[in-house]
């Protein structure tokens, strides 16, 4: 026979003075250890409904959008372990060295070579604040080559593919959004 735990709230009896008492009882026609529908709520933590992971489905937008954020993490990776190179003046020959280059470089590539891996481990993770450190990314390297094009040359290519890249992730977080209910 089963042992359950039942709380009595009538007992006159010291040793069940704490509100519980111990009973033996078939499984039949009993509920286990408690009842969370008879109990009252009254406590704020009560009111919330447990957590229960919900699986995604295959091919959703949330999947393609995670994808698409992975991949971006891998580029962030690359392009910051590029930035760093050059700070440690990797491969460079020797008039090229990152103390030879002009201040703005200098300050633009060590923004780009932290920004960057910092923004591959939140996309990694698919946190909020992977997304909005990879963006500021993505629009501060746009806004360097567009406004101050003797930082890194002003290259237009690097600012279309940047600016396609945050417009396919606006429009994935769009499409990921209105597929979950509200």
């Amino acid at each position: 026979m089963p042992l359950f735990l039942e709380r009595d709230h009538g007992a006159t009896d010291p040793l069940a003075a704490g509100g519980l008492t111990v009973t033996l009882s078939n499984v039949k026609g009993r509920r286990a250890m408690s009842d969370q529908s008879r109990r009252r709520r009254t406590r704020p933590s009560d009111l919330l409904d447990p957590v229960q992971a919900k699986r995604v489905s295959r091919g959703s937008w949330t999947e393609h959008l995670v994808l698409f954020l992975r991949i971006m993490a891998a580029v962030s990776l690359i392009k910051g372990l590029y930035h760093w190179a050059q700070v440690c003046s990797i491969g460079a020959p020797a008039d090229e060295t990152f103390e030879m280059h002009t201040m703005a470089w200098q300050a633009a590539t060590v923004f780009f070579a932290v920004l960057d891996l910092v923004a591959a481990v939140g996309l990694w993770l698919a946190a909020a604040w992977g997304a909005v450190v990879w963006l500021t990314s993505v629009v501060s390297m746009a806004v360097v080559e567009v406004f101050f094009p003797r930082v890194y040359g002003g290259s237009v290519i690097i600012v279309i593919i940047e600016m396609g890249l945050l417009g396919v992730y606006l429009w994935l977080a769009i499409v990921s959004a209105r597929e979950r209910p509200a």
